[in-house]
């Protein structure tokens, strides 16, 4: 039976209440961090990330950014990871299925929000993968897009991210909407956006297909937009944009957008600076992966 020692209690086996030692002397450092633990002294986070990351701990600095990501998931909500309304793919009800394939293969993913009148009027999710048994066959022209619509998962922008991923485990349900106080839709979140935030950002083959630094992308609100990586050098950036943005304190473009926003990214966010507008499309607490770029005016 393991025997929980509160505090002044002797620690079995020994004659002074201190723990049995080799050398005859008091254990410092991460051992006596551990026994705190058994003596009825809790360890607070702060605590917690901190011993991880001490230089004792025999684990490669991969490994400690997982057990914090584990950390940070517990306080992190929704909104501070969910793809912003503005940038979801959705397919409209209406559509037929020769513009809703393009969408799907356009973009790469593998589940749509299908709506009604509007991005507020989510009907249902649309499974790439519902589409295959209808291929290959004389079954194409069958396909009736409400028909193979999904229930779909509605969530709170406060919802914590280790509450919904257990959620996502429970239903086997991998995308939620996420609404905001007033019941608008904000935006949506995926399975692979909580586990990204413990792990890390997961590339797919899509993403690597579109591992272009710099690519336009569409219009939006009449003016040009530009899907760009966050890791672009500048040097790189002004070139294509003809721009001239200093890279002597920063290397990269997401660096650059960092320091102006002047905390951490969140996706969703938008600042304007040097005759451009950056939105965040991507990014973790700790770096951003990729922006949505516009010219101002």
């Amino acid at each position: 039976m393991v025997q929980v020692l509160q505090r002044g209690g002797k620690h079995p086996g020994s004659m002074n209440g201190k723990p049995p030692s080799s050398s005859g002397t008091v254990s410092t450092g991460l051992f006596a961090r551990i026994r705190r633990a058994f003596i009825g002294a809790p360890w607070s986070r702060e605590e917690i990330h901190d011993i991880i990351h001490q230089s004792e701990i025999d684990l490669d600095a991969e490994e400690k950014s997982m057990l914090s990501g584990v950390l940070d998931v517990s306080e992190m909500q929704v909104r501070e990871v969910m793809i912003p309304r503005s940038h979801m793919i959705v397919i409209d009800i209406d559509q037929d299925i020769d513009e809703f394939l393009a969408i799907i293969i356009e973009s790469g993913h593998s589940r749509f929000p299908v709506i009604g009148e509007d991005r507020d009027e989510v009907l249902g999710v649309l499974l790439a993968k519902d589409l295959l048994r209808y291929f290959g066959s004389d079954g194409a022209d069958e396909v009736s897009l409400p028909k193979l619509l999904r229930p779909v998962s509605v969530i709170p922008e406060s919802k914590r991210l280790n509450a919904l991923l257990k959620e996502f485990r429970d239903s086997h349900n991998h995308m939620a909407i996420v609404v905001d106080e007033y019941g608008g839709v904000a935006g949506l979140v995926t399975i692979e956006d909580v586990i990204e935030e413990i792990v890390g950002e997961i590339d797919d083959e899509h993403d690597h297909a579109e591992a272009a630094f710099i690519r336009p992308d569409g219009d939006r609100n009449g003016r040009p937009s530009f899907a760009v990586r966050a890791l672009t050098k500048i040097e790189d950036f002004n070139e294509y944009f003809d721009c001239e943005f200093s890279d002597e304190d920063y290397e990269t473009i997401g660096g650059l957008v960092m320091h102006e926003l002047g905390q951490l990214p969140r996706r969703g966010e938008k600042i304007g600076f040097g005759g451009f507008e950056f939105s965040i499309v991507k990014a973790d607490r700790r770096r951003i992966d990729s922006l949505q770029v516009q010219r101002n005016g």
